[in-house]
């Protein structure tokens, strides 16, 4: 379209004040040229640097061009191709996120009541969050994970961009103070094999050597507590172990108090850092107290943990990056301390977090009513869960599966982690069109009524005369 310059009604000068659509190029270009005429320096490198096979031009972009491609995320790669698999009958059991019986995405109703109040709140603004985030809900989510009970003037904590975020903060932190034992020159953290993926890369990215402890039995398709306990035991003293607070990702596999009761005690005899990641508390049976309970016996057997705190997976929040990064102390002065090294760490990595996150967990747990809202929202998304797992192997049998599948349902939390093999997912996705990470992990939201027969079957298609254990 044409647009006036300015306005002026003289017919003589409309045919100047308007002009026809023309490219910014040929003006930069006739400009450039323009002052070439004059040699001017400047102008000859600019037009240089618009010839994209002028040496300028590659000189200055050559490091671009050395640059390797990396490797793609292997669950978002997943999720990627099953947007773009055109199978009528595709399904997702990839996903770490809940859905509800219709396979669709659920806000919990408490946590959307607590949205609408902060929308309809006046006083709530868009100001940036202090260094360590909005101490009410830091106070808050302490709380909710240690107990109401607990006393947290000896405890640092900060907001975090959920757990990720946790345990980037927690491992740089451990990184720059844990004394490092005889003959290394990185501090040792040991982590489950298997374990949630992306802690390897977090734990590198930290400068931190990150070693593995054997946690899954392949042959029994459960926890391997004899290897854990010899990792543990010839880990070098003082080295940070890092433990599933509950519903161990991939495994759903989670120790008995007895187990952890023994864990602890190896824990101390080695003088090792307990760092806790807790993503599923209140998820995983539908009680948040329980879930917490071995978190909360560590804390009471005097271990001065970390711990990574997620508000993704059991509020819902999961595109609201919530979390905390918190460190049990001594004391109150030592509290003080350790807080101004987690600002240190903060305030050149991302200066502060988001708020809308933090403030719907402030909002629900700071009402009596959304409190006990929230709570029976939580036992209704672990009970579909469950109801998934118990009716999964019951429909395995069913269709003729004489597998024993009672690993699933001894398990606990969003996944199950079935003892299939890589091929066997391979034919899954290639055959059926059903989405899942290569290690036989299948997230139980992503089943429902509507094709749990479906799954099953094609389950038992791969695995029939197969085994699924090592």
């Amino acid at each position: 379209h044409q647009t006036p310059l300015i306005h002026d009604s003289r017919p003589e000068h409309k045919t100047l004040l308007h002009r026809p659509p023309m490219s910014i190029s040929f003006f930069s270009k006739l400009a450039l040229a323009l002052l070439a005429t004059a040699q001017s320096p400047f102008a000859t490198y600019a037009f240089a640097m618009m010839d994209p096979s002028s040496p300028a031009t590659k000189l200055h972009s050559s490091y671009l061009t050395s640059i390797p491609e990396g490797p793609p995320d292997a669950i978002l790669g997943i999720a990627e191709a099953f947007k773009s698999c055109t199978d009528e009958r595709k399904v997702n059991v990839c996903v770490g996120a809940y859905r509800d019986s219709s396979g669709k995405p659920w806000i919990l109703p408490s946590v959307r009541k607590a949205e609408e109040r902060l929308l309809a709140d006046a006083s709530v603004n868009k100001e940036y969050a202090p260094i360590a985030g909005d101490a009410k809900y830091v106070e808050l989510a302490l709380g909710f994970a240690y107990g109401a009970d607990q006393d947290l003037s000896s405890v640092a904590g900060v907001q975090s961009l959920s757990g990720t975020g946790a345990c980037r903060i927690g491992g740089h932190f451990l990184a720059k103070f844990v004394p490092k034992p005889e003959g290394l020159d990185k501090v040792p953290i040991y982590i489950p094999d298997p374990t949630w993926g992306n802690h390897i890369a977090i734990f590198k990215e930290c400068g931190m050597d990150v070693r593995r402890y054997r946690y899954y039995n392949a042959a029994t398709n459960r926890l391997n507590y004899d290897g854990l306990i010899e990792d543990l035991k010839s880990a070098p003293d003082g080295s940070v172990i890092l433990l599933h607070a509950c519903a161990h990702n991939p495994t759903g596999c989670d120790p008995t108090m007895d187990q952890w009761k023994a864990i602890s005690e190896l824990i101390k005899a080695k003088s090792h850092h307990v760092f806790f990641d807790s993503a599923y508390q209140g998820f995983a049976s539908g009680d948040a107290e329980a879930d917490a309970a071995a978190l909360r016996f560590f804390v009471a057997e005097g271990h001065r943990i970390l711990l990574a705190q997620s508000f993704a997976k059991n509020f819902g929040l999961y595109g609201e990056r919530t979390g905390t990064l918190s460190v049990v102390c001594n004391s109150p002065e030592e509290r003080s301390a350790v807080m101004s090294q987690l600002k240190l760490i903060i305030r050149p990595m991302y200066s502060s977090p988001p708020i809308h996150g933090s403030s719907i967990v402030k909002t629900v747990l700071t009402d009596e009513g959304l409190t006990g809202e929230y709570y029976g929202n939580c036992k209704e998304m672990a009970e579909r869960i469950l109801s998934m797992r118990v009716k999964l192997v019951e429909v395995l049998k069913k269709v003729g599966s004489t597998h024993d599948w009672s690993h699933v349902i001894e398990q606990i939390g969003m996944f199950a982690y079935t003892g299939m093999s890589s091929d066997m997912c391979d034919q899954l996705t290639s055959k059926y069109s059903i989405f899942l990470t290569r290690d036989g992990r299948i997230s139980l939201a992503g089943l429902n009524d509507g094709n749990i027969e479906y799954v099953a079957k094609a389950i038992h298609d791969v695995t029939d005369g197969k085994k699924i254990t090592a």
